[in-house]
């Protein structure tokens, strides 16, 4: 407000603090990148803001219910490679370090 202003040491030019989106959020993941990425790809025509927050974090729930079903504490590159595959949604993207998913074919004499 203009009578705060008055009171205060800051010029009434100085713009607030910036605020990065992920620390805005609460979360690690930079979520401007993402949104960025996701916009320069040619997945869709427009990304919404809610996408870059919610996304990466399904995913990572995905890859942490992947590691306890390993009996790991910290996720890896091949949690994640495991969360995505056995999404529907998500089965097209790769993963480097991923590895592959295991698939034994029986032989049939």
């Amino acid at each position: 407000s203009k009578t705060a202003r008055m009171f205060s040491n800051t010029p009434p030019w100085a713009k607030s603090k910036v605020k990065s989106r992920s620390s805005r959020v609460g979360l690690q993941f930079p979520v401007g990148r993402i949104h960025r990425l996701l916009r320069k790809g040619k997945d869709s025509e427009r990304v919404g803001t809610g996408v870059p927050v919610n996304m990466p974090a399904e995913i990572l729930e995905l890859a942490t219910n992947a590691a306890r079903g390993n009996k790991k504490s910290m996720d890896s590159p091949r949690h994640l490679q495991l969360a995505i595959r056995n999404d529907k949604e998500l089965a097209g993207v790769t993963i480097g370090q991923g590895g592959v998913l295991p698939n034994i074919q029986s032989w049939q004499s």
